[in-house]
């Protein structure tokens, strides 16, 4: 072990409470039951039928892990449900013609990747039923944008979770090699756009890079969701990426980056704040971040990334946070920063802010801690 990798480990160790004993251990039916109580009182409370814009798609790609976890057939139901509601589409339009990808809610940003994040659980869908109307869109969407030249459809940090696990799904259906390639050719525009190579993190979009935009203390400010969005859409790439597949290296890095780095930040309630490097920028817990945060870092203990001895602290003193603070006693999710791109100095993020997308990162980061504790 080299000296910076031992001090990298000693922090993590103190930053998560390790030699405090603080902590109570953990217990797997309780991280169900939590799950449960959570979706539960999510789903009595919102109806399914509602737009398959990224923001309710989001909390469906958590909502098929608690399925898968639970085979709970209500959490089925009302994804699919979801599902035929938006006809198995994203936005709409049939002229690919006018189809566009900057921001845009209607019907013409078809090959925008907020519209494109359904398509996971739609796929997810079609594997339990091999319906091929679940899939029908799926494909030619992603298939008219394979074929055009454009690099650069992948432009903010949150795009990377949204589509980079629809590319995967559909190789996995197709073997199409092609799916593969193109999600390594976008995410490599990404990369050279947000990835900064000092801190391992990634700026939100290119508004948000140093040092033409700083903090309020003019640190570089990194936005806790958006690399949550990155690090979870990294850990579910790599699930489904072939182990032989010549870019795969590439993803595995990027992933052990950008994990390392976010842990450092973590801050010693166990929640993260919404600008990762400077604290002070927006002080208080968030807890969409955080979940996303834990559920990548214990995808990469699951799986042998990251060691566990070194990094099951952080998703212990993370799970304290989410089960103890931001949870609430009806079931209901606090402290989740509203929909926004970045931080945001004197936003009100309390334990009555909720949001769906806050939601599926709870249930994606519940589901991983299961299994991990199922072992």
């Amino acid at each position: 072990m080299t000296i910076q990798k031992f001090f990298l480990c000693l922090f993590l160790l103190c930053n998560a409470g390790y030699f405090q004993g603080t902590a109570q251990p953990l217990d797997k039916k309780d991280v169900l039951i939590t799950l449960k109580k959570v979706n539960d009182h999510w789903q009595a409370h919102q109806k399914p039928e509602m737009w398959a814009f990224w923001d309710i798609a989001a909390y469906h790609t958590g909502n098929m892990e608690a399925y898968k976890l639970t085979k709970d057939k209500r959490y089925l139901n009302y994804s699919l449900k979801w599902a035929e509601h938006n006809v198995w589409q994203g936005a709409r339009s049939t002229d690919p013609a006018t189809w566009k990808y900057s921001y845009g809610e209607k019907d013409d940003y078809v090959l925008f990747g907020d519209w494109q994040i359904c398509f996971q659980t739609y796929i997810d869908l079609y594997k339990l039923e091999p319906d091929p109307k679940r899939i029908q869109r799926a494909k030619e969407v992603m298939e008219y944008q394979m074929n055009t030249s454009n690099t650069d459809y992948w432009w903010w940090a949150d795009g990377l979770y949204m589509v980079m696990p629809v590319m995967t799904k559909l190789y996995q259906l197709t073997d199409d090699i092609r799916y593969l390639d193109k999600l390594h050719t976008y995410f490599l525009f990404a990369d050279s756009l947000m990835f900064d190579k000092e801190a391992n993190l990634y700026y939100r979009d290119g508004k948000y890079i140093y040092p033409k935009h700083k903090s309020s203390n003019g640190l570089k400010d990194f936005w806790a969701r958006g690399d949550g969005w990155v690090l979870a859409g990294l850990a579910k790439v790599l699930a489904d990426l072939p182990p032989d597949y010549v870019h795969r290296r590439f993803f595995e890095e990027r992933f052990v980056q950008l994990a390392q780095a976010v842990a450092k930040c973590q801050q010693p309630e166990g929640y993260w704040t919404r600008s990762l490097l400077d604290p002070n920028h927006a002080p208080g817990p968030e807890t969409s971040g955080t979940a996303f945060f834990t559920y990548g870092i214990l995808w990469g203990i699951n799986q042998g990334y990251l060691a566990k001895e070194v990094y099951f602290p952080v998703v212990e003193r993370a799970w304290h946070y989410m089960r103890y603070e931001a949870l609430q006693p009806d079931g209901a999710l606090g402290y989740v920063q509203p929909i926004g791109e970045k931080a945001i100095p004197g936003q009100i993020v309390d334990k009555k802010s909720t949001a769906s997308f806050g939601v599926g990162a709870f249930l994606l980061a519940s589901a991983e801690l299961y299994r991990f504790l199922d072992k």
